[in-house]
């Protein structure tokens, strides 16, 4: 068991490798994970479902004690990365399939991985934590919300049937999860060792599949979709960063709410552009999935060794 719980801790620490190989497995072998398609959305419920489990009263003590921090945190969440979103998809005038997915990933909630990013960057973990569970609860509101109004000149959108489908996927697993843990607390605790590698093989089979079903769409767009979601990411550090600056939070603070801005839930934008629209519109939400634990981890590298050469000064 404990190998498996050392194992378990591997693979999350390396998850962007992970992401890579499955992306690279799937444009390579289409196939091999085409099965995982309708799943998807089951996929992203266990992820979800995890979360729930881990959270605590605890890890919202931070709203009473700092809540000028959480609330701009969510706020800059849900106006900068869907507003860069849309000013990508009209200033590159982007093909609508990929339009609606930039914009969909943009208008999602922040991603759980921005936790374990924050906490490598020596940021605030308890804000980490806030901000992600915060906007996660307010998603099945705010992103079909926002997304409608960004996006609703490309395509018909129903924001009542995605509002429905996020609380199924989000929600509904994530109280699922709480509940367990406050029932169940000792067993859901023990289990807790193992949800980073049950996270990580949902969150690489559902990046395997889409990429596969979206071979030659990629083969045509790739290179566009990777550069659109390497500026929405890098854009969303800098101005994540630049907005807690600006309104005077701790460097500590800004560190985080930059990674919270930065990352986001892809794999709810893949679940919802692979339920709504077409292969390829999941795509940008995939490559986002492989591309922000890759930049996430350089950025913690680099704020890491800051601190340590800092502390030894």
């Amino acid at each position: 068991m404990n190998a498996l719980l050392k194992f378990s801790q591997f693979v999350g620490r390396t998850f962007a490798v992970w992401a890579a190989l499955f992306a690279l497995i799937g444009f390579l072998f289409p196939e091999t994970f085409k099965w995982a398609l309708p799943y998807i959305p089951w996929l992203l419920g266990i992820i979800m479902f995890g979360m729930g489990m881990t959270l605590s009263p605890a890890d919202f003590k931070i709203l009473g004690q700092h809540p000028k921090a959480v609330l701009i945190g969510v706020a800059a969440q849900f106006i900068i990365m869907p507003l860069v979103a849309y000013a990508l998809a009209v200033g590159l005038d982007l093909p609508a399939e990929i339009a609606i997915g930039v914009i969909l990933v943009g208008s999602c909630p922040g991603g759980t991985a921005s936790n374990v990013i924050t906490y490598l960057a020596r940021g605030n973990v308890a804000l980490s934590v806030a901000v992600t569970s915060v906007s996660t609860l307010l998603a099945p509101i705010l992103t079909p919300a926002v997304f409608y109004l960004l996006a609703n000149q490309w395509l018909e959108i129903s924001a009542t049937s995605m509002f429905v489908s996020i609380l199924q996927i989000v929600l509904l697993p994530i109280v699922l999860g709480l509940l367990a843990h406050m029932l169940l607390k000792k067993q859901t605790e023990a289990a807790n060792g193992l949800l980073p590698l049950v996270s990580v093989l949902s969150i690489v089979l559902i990046i395997g599949a889409i990429i596969g079903a979206s071979k030659p769409k990629i083969i045509e767009s790739g290179l566009l979709i990777f550069a659109v979601v390497v500026l929405h990411n890098g854009i969303g550090y800098l101005l994540g960063f630049l907005t807690a600056k600006l309104c005077k939070l701790p460097y500590d603070a800004q560190k985080t709410l930059s990674i919270e801005v930065g990352m986001q839930n892809s794999g709810l934008g893949a679940a919802l552009a692979a339920a709504y629209f077409t292969p390829l519109a999941a795509v940008p939400s995939a490559l986002f999935s492989v591309w922000h634990n890759i930049s996430g981890s350089l950025l913690a590298s680099y704020w890491a060794r800051k601190a340590d050469d800092k502390s030894s000064s």
